[in-house]
């Protein structure tokens, strides 16, 4: 008999096909159901059930008992359609302090941050998973479009999705190999447009159409609302300067500004600006053209290598974001967590914070976060 497998199922069709597809493939299967403590709720109440927490703070059960209006719905959505038992977790310390502070303080620091990465790595590979292992499942299965294979040796290998559009494996990257041995993607060897079809095609469904959205814990807001919102965090006006050391004009506030952006500059020029660095410590904002941005090299930080670190240059495509296309790029170590990457062509906007990720071919070789940009 086949062993029991966990699918985080947050309500989405990605999430619900792969659950159907273990299913049939004759798995017994448990769903698990994360509630970050930062949701939005108004349905009327369907019925009661558990909720697994970790915090004993008032304010925050009496916010889970309301959020059980929406869950309670999707929940009795999803068993409906899939014919099997959902569990909910609930961990507002443990995404807060991983996720959300994390995001705050990257802000605070003058980067911009990529909150994904860490909620797969903290959250959903390691909250829920250890969830689900209590529950007795043998492994976590969740909706990324991704692969994982078992080598000879028993080493685990993080592989790009076949869809070269809809190809996870950058939000991943942090993963370690204990994290991989344990989780599933049944998504990972097709199209999203193939999976949508045959989903729609099986009557499967989203539960609450359109609710997905960039940040999760960000309902309603701008990121600046938000994090005006927090305590100990203030918007602190300064200098605008272009890249000669001119003062060009005023910024309400660096966490208004990401690299490469050109909106919400309001300064006038001989062409647009762009944003091409933050000084954080004297609060300065610089500004410069389109070409301004072109970097030839970037220093990468707190680097998770899912196999063996390379102990020399090694010819490697890299990613600087989720949309950008992986380049020819060669990675120089120098040390165990903190490399060197040289584009072979300088590319645009890379970013402070954001997460680097480096590829052998298909196979996701490791990742971490750019720290320094050079030209």
């Amino acid at each position: 008999m086949k062993p029991l497998v966990a699918v985080a199922l947050s309500g989405g069709i990605d999430s619900l096909f792969a659950a159907y597809i273990l299913k049939e493939q004759g798995y017994k299967i448990v769903g698990i159901h994360f509630i970050n403590g930062y949701e939005s709720f108004s349905l009327p109440r369907k019925h009661r059930f558990h909720i697994y927490n970790d915090t004993d703070d008032v304010l925050n059960k009496k916010r889970l008992s309301n959020a059980e209006n929406i869950v309670s719905y999707k929940i009795t959505s999803i068993e409906k359609q899939l014919g099997i038992v959902v569990k909910v977790i609930e961990s507002t310390i443990a995404f807060k302090k991983n996720v959300v502070d994390y995001f705050i303080q990257t802000y605070k620091s003058g980067k911009t941050p990529n909150p994904c990465l860490i909620c797969n790595q903290s959250i959903k590979f390691g909250t829920v998973l250890d969830f689900a292992l209590e529950l007795g499942a043998s492994c976590l299965a969740t909706g990324h479009y991704a692969r994982v294979i078992k080598d000879s040796k028993g080493i685990f290998h993080l592989l790009r999705g076949s869809d070269p559009y809809k190809d996870q494996s950058y939000f991943l990257a942090l993963l370690s190999q204990k994290q991989l041995s344990m989780v599933c993607f049944p998504l990972g060897g097709m199209t999203k447009q193939l999976a949508a079809k045959i989903a729609a095609d099986k009557g499967l469904a989203p539960v609450l159409h359109g609710e997905s959205q960039d940040i999760c814990f960000i309902n309603g807001k701008t990121y600046s609302e938000f994090l005006l919102q927090q305590p100990g965090f203030e918007s602190k006006p300064g200098p605008i300067l272009d890249v000669s050391g001119n003062t060009v004009g005023r910024h309400k506030g660096l966490h208004l500004f990401t690299i490469g952006q050109r909106r919400g500059i309001n300064c006038p020029g001989p062409e647009p600006y762009y944003v091409v660095s933050m000084d954080r410590n004297l609060n300065r904002l610089i500004v410069g053209s389109k070409k301004d941005l072109l970097a030839g090299e970037c220093t990468v930080v707190q680097i998770n290598w899912i196999n063996q670190q390379p102990a020399s240059p090694l010819e490697v495509f890299t990613r600087v974001r989720y949309r950008h296309k992986a380049v020819e790029s060669t990675l120089f170590p120098i040390n165990r967590y903190t490399a060197v990457i040289r584009f072979k062509v300088p590319q645009s906007a890379v970013t402070p914070g954001q997460g680097a990720v480096f590829y052998l071919g298909d196979e996701v070789i490791g990742g971490g976060w750019i720290d320094c940009v050079k030209s």
